[in-house]
């Protein structure tokens, strides 16, 4: 994928990522910044989340792991299913609906996240947001509105999932401008 990330302002940035049924993430990503550059990644793995960037890949800038994280994580990788639509098959993800908006229940190590799946009349995901645990603006961590705008969709490999997307906390509210940090475009997709 390519796009924008906000890390103090909008810089450019490109990355990979592995979703798998039933384990987790890895999103690995590299960020220029002038001369230099910021790689590293996020993921959650069995339950355990971290996030790990360096600067010009020696100097440690960010490096988290804890139970704080860990939860956040979790939050994520229920949104990050959109990109694997068999996830939405499972046993364990219960359908429902709120105010006229398609809901899938999906229960994590430690918490339920409620996906909330908004459609465009066409039948695409037009929307997304679930309540995850985070302190995007500093502080406690607390329950805070995540999500985003799908805008446009493609398919690969017989799945067709969402490829251009602006994600942020607090989807909903009047503070998404400030919370919005990330646009991106998958361009490649594979599924084994």
């Amino acid at each position: 994928m390519i796009g924008v990330i906000k890390i103090g302002k909008w810089r450019p940035f490109t990355a990979r990522q592995v979703i798998r049924l039933g384990h987790g993430y890895v999103w690995e990503a590299k960020v220029p910044l002038g001369f230099t550059f910021i790689s590293g990644f996020d993921q959650y793995l069995d339950g355990h989340g971290e996030m790990n960037w360096k600067l010009h890949g020696l100097l440690k800038v960010i490096g988290f792991k804890n139970a704080d994280v860990s939860r956040s994580a979790e939050g994520r990788f229920a949104c990050e299913q959109i990109l694997l639509p068999s996830s939405f098959c499972s046993k364990s993800v219960k359908w429902g609906e709120s105010n006229g908006r398609v809901q899938a229940s999906i229960n994590g190590k430690s918490v339920e996240s409620i996906t909330d799946l908004g459609l465009a009349e066409s039948g695409r995901l037009d929307t997304m947001s679930v309540n995850r645990w985070g302190n995007p603006d500093g502080g406690d961590y607390k329950m805070l509105t995540f999500g985003g705008t799908m805008e446009d969709e493609k398919t690969f490999g017989g799945y067709t999932i969402p490829t251009r997307m602006r994600v942020g906390w607090h989807y909903g509210t009047d503070s998404l401008e400030k919370g919005e940090f990330f646009r991106a475009e998958i361009t490649h997709a594979e599924f084994h």
